[in-house]
């Protein structure tokens, strides 16, 4: 691809597909933010954990941009997925675009509480789909599905007992780790929103709706908090809408960062 040839993807969007880029586009966006805690991690260990489940992430999403460009059907690969779509061609929870480090007094984001609480209710999230779509129609999501389930078991625990020790800890890591759920909490909606797309995967037998993913995220994410002597809060009115493409004012950041390079360079190779 040369400089002539690099413009803004525009999707020929079907309910199949942005079921598949909701997967791959939460699992690219997390995996980003999770990149900007390598150096950073409260000890040396985590902070090696932290870049490998970026890295399973990463993975895992690039498989599922790889099969979403061959039901697009334009001739398009994981990169031109990943670099030339524009944020409203994003279909991630919203959850995932918020800042996580909090690099500055007046720079948005939370704290290591708020990552490990994040890794741990999307791991379970993603676990409870992942089993679910092991019986996709489509072989080759089920084939994804079940390679990352194994990925998705070990952050779920891996973030479980961050979550209990910082939970059941001492005063001050109760105190943010209380904080950490008020202030993700609004954001755990969206994973389970019905709409034509989950209804049609459903009907399909692509996948799970994703209000079918509740009942079991629920009470694994229940069971953990009652270890760290946390409350689940009430649902709130509010809902985000990152999965319908549109997104917080996190995202176009979060992009122009990931995107930079290969805006700049169109088909570089190194």
């Amino acid at each position: 691809m040369d400089a002539a040839t690099a413009t803004a993807v525009q999707l020929r969007l079907t309910p199949e597909l942005q079921y598949v880029l909701r997967l791959a586009d939460t699992g690219l966006v997390h995996a980003q933010r999770l990149s900007e805690w390598c150096g950073h991690a409260p000890v040396l260990e985590e902070d090696i954990a932290l870049t490998n489940m970026a890295l399973d992430l990463l993975g895992q999403a690039r498989a599922l941009l790889t099969h979403a460009a061959a039901l697009e059907g334009q001739g398009l690969d994981e990169d031109r997925l990943a670099y030339w779509r524009e944020h409203d061609q994003f279909f991630n929870l919203t959850l995932v675009e918020q800042p996580l480090r909090k690099p500055g007094a007046h720079a948005p984001g939370g704290d290591f509480a708020d990552t490990v609480l994040r890794n741990f209710v999307l791991a379970s999230w993603l676990k409870a789909a992942c089993a679910a779509l092991q019986t996709s129609r489509d072989e080759t999501l089920a084939g994804i599905a079940a390679k990352s389930l194994k990925e998705a078991r070990y952050h779920q625990q891996h973030n479980a007992d961050w979550v209990q020790r910082l939970g059941d800890g001492t005063e001050e890591s109760a105190r943010r780790m209380a904080a950490a759920v008020q202030r993700l909490w609004p954001y755990t909606a969206e994973m389970f929103e019905h709409d034509a797309v989950d209804e049609a995967a459903r009907t399909s037998g692509l996948g799970p709706a994703r209000q079918d993913l509740r009942a079991a995220w629920q009470a694994e994410v229940a069971e953990v908090f009652a270890a760290a002597g946390l409350t689940l809060p009430p649902d709130t009115p509010f809902r985000s809408t990152g999965t319908q493409g549109r997104h917080s004012e996190h995202l176009g950041y979060l992009l122009a960062e990931m995107q930079v390079l290969q805006r700049q360079h169109p088909g570089g190779r190194w």
